[in-house]
């Protein structure tokens, strides 16, 4: 038993924020149909790899636990397979720049209008309304008007963006726990909902803290680096043989550091006495630091402090990543048979539930592999899914797969 049996998603999201939402979603037991043009999510032509060119990483990166159907909703029988799915769904999800639902009569009021207890949840780059609401949102552009870049980054090269796609993955987390809400609070109402979820919402509401810096004081933080604005030891320093993270968050952590490394006399040093202290005198700090740090390497040092309770850890790569024996133990790295991968390797879900856990049911699904099986199911007959076809309403049957795909 899941925690989602039984409930049905329609996602008509393509790229990464509506289909991550709608992932997490299916991990954890939700029916989704993933509603694709006739040529697919562009997601899967976005590989490193030309023989992965349709079935990319990028795709299987956020689809798994889906069914595919290829219909062409510019198409008025196309929108009418929308339809009636939704009519016996519970969610609906989608991306489309506002106004663009509506128009294709796929809105949250002409759906709701035919289930009221269907959730729908209209993901956007700036919001369904307001002076920006008809733009393009990417996560490179949420990123930067979030003000999240303007505080990543080092000195010499000014604002950076994270290396993920973290404005669209926040957003894709923000819309899961919006639905769940609307959900919970159907089962009071007896009523759906409409949610929505902006991408520059959800990376200007990360901010906690650094939003805290500048109220307090109205000026604006610059960019952070690798040290924490506001405590000390608490960033990247260097060992015999590289870098690593050193993360002494409190008073206690930061005389144990002292222990550790042979001078208990620092933790009664007037200039850091207390976080506040080390802040403002960090430069000197480092100093102290970074010369004490050279008798061992970064392995050393990772072992060394974390068993005396001070908290730090290597910088890895992604390769060490996979390799690491926590990261491993966690099932953070799965992989699933797949007929065009062999097998797929796929990320683990990062919440585990003791009673009703996460499951890995579908691999990433071929394009419109569950077209037919899913229109059966809606209530069309074997002629009238072979009348669509050949009209070009949905989908050819997807490409043929491999015979013979390796066991799990």
């Amino acid at each position: 038993m899941r925690p989602l049996d039984g409930f049905r998603v329609v996602d008509l999201t393509r790229f990464l924020a509506g289909p991550y939402c709608t992932q997490e979603l299916g991990d954890f037991g939700a029916d989704v149909i993933k509603i694709e043009a006739r040529d697919g999510d562009p997601s899967r032509y976005q590989s490193l790899r030309p023989d992965l060119v349709g079935d990319s990483y990028f795709f299987a990166a956020a689809n798994r636990n889906k069914r595919s159907v290829a219909v062409d909703v510019r198409t008025e029988a196309g929108r009418e397979i929308i339809r009636r799915l939704a009519r016996r769904a519970d969610v609906v999800v989608e991306n489309f720049r506002p106004g663009v639902a509506d128009r294709l009569g796929l809105g949250s009021e002409t759906l709701r209008a035919d289930n009221p207890r269907l959730v729908y949840c209209s993901v956007t780059g700036f919001g369904n309304t307001g002076p920006y609401s008809q733009r393009p949102g990417f996560d490179q552009v949420g990123q930067g008007m979030s003000g999240f870049m303007s505080i990543t980054g080092q000195e010499p090269t000014g604002p950076t963006r994270a290396g993920i796609a973290l404005a669209d993955l926040t957003c894709a987390m923000t819309a899961c726990r919006g639905i769940l809400f609307a959900l919970l609070a159907r089962e009071r109402t007896g009523k759906g909902q409409e949610v929505r979820v902006a991408i520059l919402d959800s990376m200007v509401a990360l901010l906690t803290w650094s939003a805290g810096m500048y109220f307090e004081t109205g000026a604006p933080p610059g960019v952070a680096g690798n040290h924490h604005p506001l405590s000390a030891p608490f960033g990247v320093y260097q060992a015999k043989d590289g870098p690593f993270n050193l993360a002494a968050g409190n008073e206690r952590m930061w005389e144990r550091l002292c222990e550790t490394l042979g001078r208990p006399e620092l933790a009664s040093d007037p200039r850091f006495r207390t976080t506040n202290d080390r802040v403002a005198h960090r430069p000197e700090l480092d100093a102290i630091l970074t010369e004490a740090f050279q008798a061992r390497t970064r392995a050393e040092w990772v072992a060394y402090l974390n068993e005396r309770g001070v908290a730090c850890g290597p910088i890895y790569n992604l390769a060490e990543v996979f390799e690491d024996p926590q990261v491993r133990h966690q099932r953070m790295l799965v992989e699933m048979p797949h007929p065009v991968h062999g097998r797929v390797k796929l990320l683990g879900m990062p919440i585990k539930l003791s009673g009703t856990p996460g499951e890995f049911r579908l691999p990433p699904p071929l394009l419109g592999e569950h077209t037919d099986e899913v229109l059966r199911e809606a209530g069309y007959t074997a002629e009238a899914i072979a009348e669509m076809r050949a009209s070009g309403v949905v989908g050819p049957l997807p490409h043929a797969a491999a015979e013979d795909s390796p066991a799990t």
